[in-house]
């Protein structure tokens, strides 16, 4: 049975490229607990790879959320590499300014799960983002995590396999600046 956790105490954390060494073991051992029923699917045992993928890069920015010493969640991404962003091809006019940010995951221990913290977590990660928009994929299998996402100001603007064992994803956008009037 799900148990819901009522505290404000979680405090969020943010890291970069050069702490992957630091918090690897964290972010793997949240994933092995938000996903402990799905670990004998190969796509969620190659989490670790996506890590040091991710992690690897340059820009790689990540929030993790403790509760004490017990890390209860994390966000992670990095900008897109300039011209490669792959969802252009889901728009029939990209915006002028393509800038992106790809949310690669947000992920919450069961514990902490409807509390806040997974948006908690997601909005320290893109608030001070320079890019203009933020990309993720949601798995079509989770539809109240779409229409989450979609509370948080993203759009559905397709589908996208990016790998033969994933599923085919939804690819969400979301503009992280409005442009005001001069």
């Amino acid at each position: 049975m799900e148990q819901l956790l009522t505290t404000t105490a979680v405090e969020l954390r943010r890291f970069g490229h050069e702490d992957l060494p630091t918090i690897r073991q964290t972010l793997l051992d949240v994933h092995a607990d938000a996903y402990a029923s799905e670990m004998d699917d190969e796509f969620n045992q190659r989490f670790p790879w996506f890590v040091d993928h991710w992690g690897g890069h340059p820009g790689f920015a990540c929030v993790i959320g403790y509760d004490g010493d017990e890390p209860v969640g994390f966000a992670y991404g990095a900008p897109a590499t300039p011209g490669r962003e792959w969802w252009r091809e889901h728009l029939s006019e990209p915006p002028a300014d393509d800038s992106t940010f790809s949310v690669s995951e947000l992920m919450v221990r069961p514990r902490w799960r409807k509390t806040g913290t997974a948006e908690r977590l997601h909005e320290v990660l893109i608030e001070d983002r320079p890019e203009t928009l933020a990309v993720l994929l949601v798995d079509p299998g989770h539809p109240k995590v779409e229409a989450l996402y979609e509370t948080w100001k993203y759009r559905r603007i397709g589908n996208r396999q990016p790998f033969p064992d994933s599923p085919n994803f939804t690819v969400m956008l979301r503009n992280l600046h409005i442009p005001t009037a001069s």
